[in-house]
């Protein structure tokens, strides 16, 4: 019975999962209106590129914070696990 539950939510997560990919591949191609404008033509390339480096550092700061917030609740969770035992 147990194992019946557990293949209904395993695939009930892929499908949720599937559903998050599809979302974010559609939110990646996104621009901004005034971006698209400023950056239209083959004489900006120099400012496209400035553009797309300070989105990339704007990326890098949420990034950081999942992955040390991430390290910091392992540790914890780590550090518990070994005083229970």
């Amino acid at each position: 019975m147990q194992t019946k539950t557990q293949n209904s939510n395993s695939k009930f997560q892929s499908f949720i999962f599937g559903i998050c990919i599809f979302l974010i591949e559609i939110s990646a191609n996104a621009q901004c209106a005034m971006c698209r404008a400023a950056l239209a033509g083959d004489s900006n390339i120099k400012k496209a590129e400035a553009v797309n480096d300070g989105i990339v550092f704007l990326m890098i700061i949420p990034y950081l914070l999942v992955v040390i917030i991430g390290f910091l609740i392992y540790k914890m969770y780590r550090s518990k696990k070994k005083n229970a035992v």
